[in-house]
């Protein structure tokens, strides 16, 4: 596969518009690195989105990218006078382009409403996208923020891609077929999503689909000497506290543990709805000096229990609503730190956690499995430290964020989106 090897940028660099649900947000900084790597290929990103997240932990780099973020709210003045000079200068355009969206959206009160909601929104973004001769625009997630990348398409001319990522795919594909073909090419992280992606839209948008996974740094994630001690499993879990990540099974499982008198500690990062839920099923299962909720945590305290873990966990479940996993970008991080990890067989996590290879994957919800894979650790660290080798070795290859970066602005040249502005020489 041609990958970018050297770049040289021109005077004016290539201007990508990215746009996303939410910015800054804790729980989505993959989207925040795979923005910052492209930069360093030599694209200029400003950042559209359609809400500005109330953290209280903001990551340094996302605080330095704040300036590049165009928040704004639903409806003010100016929205409105963009909305009136847009519609007075392309009426048709204007009007087909609020009606297509409604009509295709009027299945989902989720989606139609939103699209009531963003459409006045995305007219000014428009605007801005012109002035600032954005070249294309990329969405990340298949729902709001590619239907606000359709209008703005619509309305502009402005090519546009999107990536689909877990929930926003599995739960509602209203509209995706529309979406797939106004765009220029759409993403997904795994071969699962594109599965689901053909099947839904047919098979001749499947050449116009491209896998491009999600990465991360590994040397940002380097644990140069980390110690193989099981005389104690030092477990950690990294996710938001809600139904799709499972953590009740994982506290089940410790209770398990404790029965068979096998040593441990449970860290738990995230933060979410099922806090107080969660909190009472540790102390029922007497397990309040064992498991831990610590809560959001910024990145550098992260990668201190990132440091400090033997073991990582992390028991994805499908919910009632139909939400699912994606490959979530914890499990790339935990391995890129050589730890062991065990998660479930659900989605795209295969494609990223070989069973028996780089980690122990579980059926969903199995809590009596988690507490064996648990048990075999413990017994076997040395089954422990080759399971973290060869996961590592698998994220510098697969998951690693700078070459993924590098497919993603391949496309985006390939896809003739950006012409003239970057010479590149490819092997």
């Amino acid at each position: 596969m041609k990958t970018m090897t050297k770049n040289r940028i021109t005077p004016e660099p290539p201007t990508v518009a990215y746009m996303m649900s939410r910015f800054p947000k804790l729980t989505e900084t993959f989207i925040l690195y795979e923005m910052i790597a492209l930069e360093k290929l030599g694209f200029r990103i400003e950042i559209f989105p359609l809400l500005k997240q109330k953290e209280s932990q903001v990551h340094e780099a996302a605080k330095s990218r704040m300036k590049n973020a165009h928040f704004v709210p639903f409806l003010n003045l100016t929205i409105f006078k963009a909305n009136l000079s847009m519609m007075l200068k392309s009426p048709a355009r204007y009007f087909s382009t609020l009606f297509f969206v409604l009509y295709h959206t009027c299945k989902s009160a989720n989606f139609f409403f939103g699209a009531i909601g963003i459409f006045p929104k995305a007219v000014h973004f428009a605007l801005i996208m012109q002035e600032k001769k954005s070249s294309h625009i990329h969405a990340h997630f298949a729902t709001h923020p590619t239907v606000a990348a359709l209008i703005i398409h619509r309305l502009t001319g402005i090519p546009y891609s999107f990536t689909a990522h877990g929930s926003d795919l599995h739960v509602n594909r209203q509209m995706l077929r529309q979406k797939l073909e106004a765009a220029l090419f759409g993403i997904t992280i795994s071969r699962y999503n594109k599965n689901v992606m053909v099947q839904e839209c047919g098979k001749k948008y499947g050449a116009k689909i491209h896998i491009v996974h999600c990465g991360v740094d590994p040397k940002e994630f380097s644990v140069e000497c980390r110690k193989w001690d099981y005389k104690r499993l030092h477990i950690l879990s990294i996710g938001s506290l809600e139904e799709v990540k499972g953590h009740e099974y994982l506290i089940t499982a410790c209770a398990e543990l404790e029965r068979q008198n096998i040593p441990f500690n449970c860290r738990i990062i995230g933060y979410g709805p099922l806090k107080t839920e969660l909190q009472a099923l540790i102390d029922r299962s007497g397990l309040t000096s064992k498991v831990m909720l610590l809560g959001g945590q910024p990145r550098d305290k992260v990668l201190e229990e990132l440091e400090r873990a033997n073991t990582f966990v992390l028991t994805s479940v499908p919910t009632r609503a139909g939400k699912k996993e994606g490959i979530p970008v914890v499990l790339m991080e935990a391995m890129a730190t050589g730890l062991p990890v065990i998660s479930s067989r659900l989605s795209g996590i295969p494609e990223l956690v070989t069973h028996n290879l780089c980690g122990l994957l579980i059926e969903p919800g199995d809590s009596p499995a988690l507490a064996r894979c648990l048990r075999t650790l413990y017994r076997d660290p040395e089954l422990a430290r080759q399971f973290g080798e060869y996961g590592r070795l698998r994220v510098e290859r697969d998951f690693n964020l700078s070459l993924n970066a590098e497919k993603l602005g391949t496309l985006f040249l390939q896809q003739k989106l950006i012409k003239s502005k970057i010479a590149l020489e490819l092997f």
